[in-house]
């Protein structure tokens, strides 16, 4: 039987949830929301935060449910936006066990959670995905320049809805990278002070 949703965060709210919702308190808020919209397009938002990603966890079931959850990660941009309803990124060889491909065989729904650390910013991304092997073309056009990766296939990711999360609980983490040049930044400053102070102290004297 196949769902059909007034609203586009049905895809989470479902029957049971709502039912939670209205047992706990917070269903008629969430009833506002849903009238208002969760949105079902990138916009200049979603797109620029994705962007600026380097990493996102991607979750699949399997037949009889059975989630699976497993992270993804490359340079800046990885996870690119070829349309305002489709994502896409190049699928990396790893350790060979395919469980996400063989879920979305059988399952097609799946889910991408991006989390920036460094902002206290999350992004909830529902929809369906699909494995395209053998696109050289489509592979070569994913493929980060440069990154050091084998691709082996592409994952293409259609967008159901999508919505935010407050930054509460979220713990402040900074990339290592991020870190070491903001480190760098610090120490040319201060070489360059502890110059101009020596060249007073010459003039002073």
């Amino acid at each position: 039987m196949i769902a059909v949703h007034t609203y586009a965060s049905d895809v989470a709210f479902s029957p049971a949830v709502k039912t939670i919702q209205a047992r706990k308190g917070s269903r008629e808020g969430y009833a506002h929301a849903e009238q208002r919209g969760w949105r079902t397009e990138v916009d200049e938002n979603l797109a620029a935060f994705l962007a600026d990603a380097t990493s996102f966890y991607f979750a699949t079931a399997s037949a009889d449910g059975q989630p699976y959850i497993q992270h993804r990660g490359g340079p800046k941009g990885f996870l690119k936006v070829l349309d305002k309803q489709t994502l896409a990124f190049t699928d990396y060889a790893g350790n060979r066990q395919y469980i996400t491909q063989g879920n979305l065989s059988e399952n097609p729904k799946a889910y991408i959670f991006v989390m920036d650390y460094a902002h206290r910013r999350r992004v909830k991304i529902w929809g369906e995905a699909r494995v395209v092997e053998d696109d050289e073309a489509l592979t070569t056009s994913l493929m980060p320049k440069g990154y050091r990766a084998r691709p082996e296939q592409v994952i293409l990711f259609k967008i159901a809805a999508w919505d935010t999360n407050c930054p509460q609980h979220i713990p402040q983490k900074f990339d290592a990278g991020d870190v070491a040049a903001a480190l760098a930044a610090r120490d040319a400053r201060i070489a360059e002070l502890e110059a101009e102070v020596a060249m007073l102290k010459e003039k002073a004297g």
